[in-house]
Parts: C-alpha cells; structure tokens; sequence
C-alpha cells in the first residue's frame, strides 16, 4: 500500500472536471480542494482550530523556510510538523525549489543542487534533491513534492529543455532518497510553454509511477489563456488514477478553469495576502474595504456566509475601521472570511460536479463574477 491513495468518485462527462477523495495517513479529503498555505507551519493569524472549523482537510507548508528556520532537526526533535504546529490533518510540504529559485542572483545552479543565500542572514546554504527530502522526511508531511526547477517565463527553448531534462534527473535522485514508507512522493511536470516539452516531462514522471503528479511552471507572468492551454495539454497526459495538483493557484477565476481542466489539487497565499492588504473575497468579486463606500455599510461581507466574521455579524463598516486603523482583528477576520470562502467555493463546486451540473456552476459563476475590486 501507498501512503497516498485517490478514490475517482464522478468525472463530468462534457468536461475533464473530476471529484474524488484523497486517503492519507492523517485522514481523507474530498478533492477537487483548496490548500492553506502555512509557509512557516503557521496559517497567517488562523489557528489550527480555525483551520478545522472552515473545512479544511489538508494545508501546505514551505521547505525551504523550515530548513532555515527553525531548522529540521528541531521539528524532528518535536516529533514531527504534524505535532510541532499541533495540526492532526494532511500536510502536504513542497521541496524549496521554487523559493531557491526565486532568488536570482543569490543562487547558483549545478547538477549536484543549487547553492543559494539565506535572505534571513546571508549564510551560505546547499539544497539538492537528497537535502530536500531529508529535510521533508524530518518534517513529516503526508505529500512531498519533488525538487525540481521551476522554468521562467518567457524561457526560450533551449533553456526550457536543459531545464526540464534536469528536474527529470532529480526526480529519479527524489525517488530514490525518499525512504519513509509513510510518505508519498508527488513529481512535478514542467516543460515551459512548450507541448513537446511537456509531453516528454509528462511521460518520464509518470513512467516513475508515483502517487501524484504535479503541473508545475504555470501562473508565473504568462496571459492566462496560454496557462491554460499549457494546463489542459498537461493534464490530458496524466493518469487518471492518481491526484493531479496545480501550484500556486488560488483566484475563484483559475480555481474554476483548473477543475474544469482536471485538477483535484490547488495552493495559494493569495487569500490571506489580501486579506492582510484590506481585501474580502465574495462570490461577485473582490471588496476593497479601505474603500470609502463601505464607510457606513452595516452589513456583512457576504450575506448567507458562513464564515466567522459573518456568521457573527462583523460589519463592512468595522472591518473597515479596523483595516484602517490597521488593527490585527481586522485582518483576521478577513483572513477566516477568505480561507472559508474558498473552501466553500471548492465545496460548491465539488457537489456541482457530483450532481452533473459543473458547466452550469462555472457559467453562473463568470456571469456573476467581477475580476476586479469594487471601487
């Protein structure tokens, strides 16, 4: 048995849009879901109860962050992340690639692994597939990612060809030093904007036959309408019995365009970054709440919500007030609001596809939906 297992429970018949559940060694999930993102095995200003509360079966944690700070061997010591951050559901860890990668200039790239400096102090730190999934196994998340190289965009072919051929490389090192029979280990498909290139990263990663698969490479600068192009040919390439995860997405926009594409899986920081920056998510679109017109609104963010600041009453107007005033509550309660509103979204979505009714879902949602911010 894997540690990881996916239960196909309805695909839509005009669409690739799947339901399913996911088993894990720290319980099951119903998929298609949305990841909380506790980069530092915290959910910005939301308690792991909270957490519980809204729905949440699973959340995603950062490597690379955690290998800085506070360190693997301190969180081994602890008995695990599950038990350092008091969270008793799935955790799903990504290997640091992507955070290295960012760095730019502050990185270097060889075979071997990237040699990068640590943007808390400066000191010269080493991650390779090997370190990354030691640092993973120490921290015992139920889903490992791969570490691989997130391709740039624009990459030109060559790159994006060198690139994709080595991340191949250090998923075979991945697999090989991933020994904890209780974790699953999820490669990552990459390829740029380029077909060939997926098709190729596509059938090497699955040839591995690991417990899920990945579309990395995406939402980082295209137009979104050659995202999901890129995403519909990758997921067409991927088995149909394994869980299929896209990264770092999180808009109700390309949650739905995800889902409809065959995605089970989704991460983001999105809803707690706005939050933190005066913003609720709403099923009609983004309310800037620093905005003057909700000065002497008395009304909740989103009327039948089921979120805690709604469920309780907390007001427009004083959520403004504590936004300005730059009062933490403020943003905790914008925090919950978002992080339920996705999962509820996904909730919706979910039995929207168990009842043969995905397409209407997604064409009520776009025509009620506005992409930008109420001013």
């Amino acid at each position: 048995m894997t540690a990881i297992t996916y239960e196909l429970v309805k695909k839509d018949e005009r669409t690739g849009a799947r339901a399913g559940i996911i088993h894990t060694p720290h319980g099951s999930f119903p998929t298609p879901i949305f990841m909380p993102v506790g980069t530092q095995a915290s959910v910005k200003g939301v308690s792991p109860d909270e957490l519980r509360d809204l729905g949440a079966g699973i959340i995603l944690s950062n490597t690379y962050h955690l290998f800085l700070r506070p360190g693997m061997d301190l969180i081994r010591e602890a008995g695990g992340l599950h038990k350092f951050m008091h969270w008793d559901r799935a955790i799903l860890t990504d290997s640091g690639g992507f955070q290295v990668f960012s760095l730019g200039d502050l990185r270097k790239i060889t075979e071997e692994g990237v040699t990068f400096r640590s943007h808390i102090d400066g000191s010269k730190k080493f991650l390779s597939p090997e370190v990354s999934m030691e640092v993973q196994m120490a921290l015992g998340s139920d889903i490992v990612m791969a570490f691989d190289e997130c391709v740039p965009y624009p990459a030109d072919y060559d790159y994006a060809k060198k690139s994709t051929e080595r991340t191949i490389r250090w998923l075979k090192r991945c697999k090989e030093a991933m020994t904890a029979p209780n974790q699953g280990l999820f490669g990552i498909v990459q390829g740029g904007m380029y077909k060939e290139l997926r098709e190729w990263s596509a059938r090497e990663t699955t040839a591995m036959d690991l417990p899920g698969y990945a579309v990395g490479g995406l939402s980082v600068g295209e137009p979104k309408e050659l995202m999901y192009e890129m995403l519909e040919y990758s997921t067409s390439l991927l088995p149909q019995d394994k869980p299929r995860y896209l990264m770092g997405v999180g808009t109700p926009d390309c949650l739905v365009e995800g889902v409809q594409r065959g995605i089970d899986m989704f991460d983001c920081v999105y809803p707690t970054r706005v939050a933190r920056n005066g913003m609720a998510m709403t099923w009609t679109g983004r309310l800037v709440m620093k905005n003057a017109q909700f000065t002497h609104d008395h009304h909740v963010l989103e009327e039948g919500c089921g979120c805690y600041a709604c469920r309780n009453g907390y007001t427009r107007a004083y959520i403004r007030h504590l936004v300005r005033a730059n009062e933490i509550f403020g943003l905790r309660l914008l925090s919950l609001h978002n992080l339920y509103f996705l999962q509820d979204f996904m909730r919706r979505m979910r039995q929207a596809i168990l009842d043969d009714r995905f397409t209407e879902f997604r064409s009520d949602f776009f025509n009620h939906y506005q992409m930008h911010g109420k001013q």
